[in-house]
């Protein structure tokens, strides 16, 4: 049985989040929780939560058993667009430039080995 957690509206653009959940994609839980702990990445601390929060959900669902002896792996992840905050930055002669400050909405997916094949 697979569990579900998601982030929304982080203001990282979803190219840079991207990057990031390509490196866990398919990887074992416990593997992807050491990667992303370590991770210079300034995204990587809210993914390591998104990650953690999804072994939990799992859990919640499957009371009589732990995620370290299920084998957990990250089935799906993906990184869709979220709201843009439009500003302006001051440009020469009295003109101004557009600023687009982008978010991102991620969904990851967390199940058993045996089921995720």
């Amino acid at each position: 049985m697979e569990a579900v957690a998601r982030l929304r509206n982080y203001p990282t653009s979803p190219r840079k989040m991207r990057l990031l959940v390509d490196e866990i994609r398919g990887m074992n839980v416990e593997k992807a929780l050491a990667l992303l702990e370590h991770h210079p990445q300034h995204s990587s601390t809210p993914l390591h939560k998104l990650l953690w929060s999804a072994v939990k959900n799992w859990e919640q669902k499957n009371a009589e058993k732990s995620a370290a002896d299920a084998g957990l792996v990250v089935k799906t992840v993906f990184v869709d667009n979220g709201r843009v905050l439009k500003r302006m930055r001051p440009a020469p002669q009295g003109r101004g430039y557009r600023v687009r400050k982008r978010s991102n909405h991620v969904t990851l997916i967390v199940d058993t080995k045996a089921t995720a094949e």
